[in-house]
């Protein structure tokens, strides 16, 4: 047997032991497809000396959160106001630095501009905030809702044809060594 034939094989046998990574137990994190079952909401933030909102938007419900910059606690007592591409919008209080908004229509894919005015009675603060909120249609959703990733499947596909070319090559140069080692005999 010459190298070339244990190269080949050992080679083939490594492509093919070579699996998918798993969590041994204890280590896999319970039901991973439920943060990956979809793509993420779309967010933005806007932050000044004072203040740090974040806003995530779902449908045409948006969620603002509204923290002090300097130590993240939540703002207290605050009215937001809210400007989206140029419409006007009230945001509602639902607990400490929670607010919540309702679009009157779905917004469009594209960047909007978001100006959010921060009012805070009890400490005389006031402050204006600007940020974007980036709207894309997702690229994968074709790929999520049938729930088939295209690019593992490519990998094991082209894994597979290429140790089968390697097992062929191997034999094909094995043969005519047999042949010759064969023919000398008889």
């Amino acid at each position: 047997m010459t190298p070339n034939f244990f190269f080949t094989w050992s080679l083939a046998a490594m492509l093919l032991a070579t699996g998918p990574a798993a969590a041994s137990d204890g280590h896999d994190h319970g039901n991973a497809s439920s943060a990956a079952a979809g793509p993420a909401s779309p967010r933005f933030a806007a932050v000044s000396d004072t203040f740090e909102l974040v806003g995530v938007l779902n449908g045409k419900h948006l969620t603002l959160y509204l923290d002090r910059f300097a130590d993240n606690s939540p703002v207290k007592d605050a009215r937001l106001d809210l400007e989206i591409d140029g419409v006007k919008l009230k945001a509602e209080p639902h607990g400490e630095g929670e607010f919540e908004a309702t679009l009157a229509a779905q917004p469009r894919a594209g960047v909007l501009s978001i100006i959010a005015n921060v009012d805070v009675d009890v400490d005389n603060e006031s402050d204006l905030l600007a940020g974007e909120l980036d709207i894309h249609a997702d690229a994968h959703e074709d790929a999520a809702a049938n729930g088939r990733d295209w690019k593992a499947i490519a990998g094991w596909a082209f894994g597979g044809v290429a140790t089968l070319a390697l097992l062929v090559r191997g034999a094909r140069r094995t043969g005519p060594a047999r042949e010759r080692r064969a023919g000398g005999v008889a």
